[in-house]
């Protein structure tokens, strides 16, 4: 089992920027791709973008493409997402999730992990 712990939300003002972390409770944190996902009010949950055990490949929704990027720290078994240019609708609750098995997917499903979210305001 991992425990998946967000921090950093909070209110931001549009054009603003916001950096998220994620810290994952297990020593194979290498072993896991890891994602953002996000759920605005009223919507569905959307992915956000992943990354590869390594930290080498990543990959995003063109919603976010070139405003946000995701890193990571397997020394200190976090995840980070940095978001720049933020707009009201990038409003949501962010969660981060890990998959042990590596199918680096945009689909929620492969994802059995997950914390439980931080908000992130964009006031316009």
């Amino acid at each position: 089992q991992v425990q998946l712990v967000e921090a950093g939300g909070g209110l931001v003002q549009a054009g603003g920027s916001l950096s998220l972390s994620c810290q994952a409770s297990t020593r194979t944190f290498s072993s896991y791709v890891m994602g953002w996902f996000r759920q605005a009010p009223g919507k569905e949950r959307e992915f956000v973008g992943a990354i590869s055990g390594s930290g080498g490949n990543t990959f995003y929704d063109d919603s976010v493409k070139g405003r946000f990027t995701i890193s990571r720290d397997n020394a200190k078994n976090t995840m980070y997402l940095r978001m720049n240019s933020l707009k009201p609708e990038d409003t949501a609750v962010y969660y981060c999730a890990a998959d042990p098995v590596g199918r680096y997917s945009k689909d929620a499903p492969a994802y059995p992990y997950w914390g439980q979210g931080t908000r992130v305001t964009v006031s316009s």
